[in-house]
């Protein structure tokens, strides 16, 4: 079984190894949308995976980081690419959740970046 959960976070950003001329080398934003999927065996007594609320907890500080900041001003996300975001947040967040399956990075409704940790 898995189950998800939905953040979103108001950033800027630009993209310092494009091209001159490329539009995201200027300074611009994004609300960003990440789901955040893991799996699990089902407890028999809780009826869950998880408690969604200790999957809020273990998430939101990586929110609270990112939320209405300047992402190349974090270290590790000095060309904050929707790829490398992806990354970072992974390697962030995989150490209190081990049964972490995927994340889904959205920069734009109908843009974005699905990782599963290979």
């Amino acid at each position: 079984m898995e189950i998800y959960k939905e953040f979103s976070f108001d950033s800027a950003h630009f993209l310092p190894n494009v091209p001159d001329g490329h539009k995201c080398k200027q300074m611009h934003g994004h609300t960003y949308r990440l789901r955040v999927v893991l799996t699990g065996a089902l407890d028999p007594t809780l009826g869950w995976i998880m408690d969604f609320k200790e999957l809020k907890d273990a998430v939101s500080p990586v929110i609270d980081q990112l939320d209405h900041k300047l992402i190349n001003d974090i270290k590790g996300l000095e060309n904050p690419t929707a790829e490398n975001i992806t990354l970072w947040i992974w390697k962030t967040i995989k150490p209190s959740l081990p049964q972490l399956k995927r994340i889904e990075l959205y920069e734009t409704p109908t843009t974005g970046v699905i990782f599963d940790g290979q």
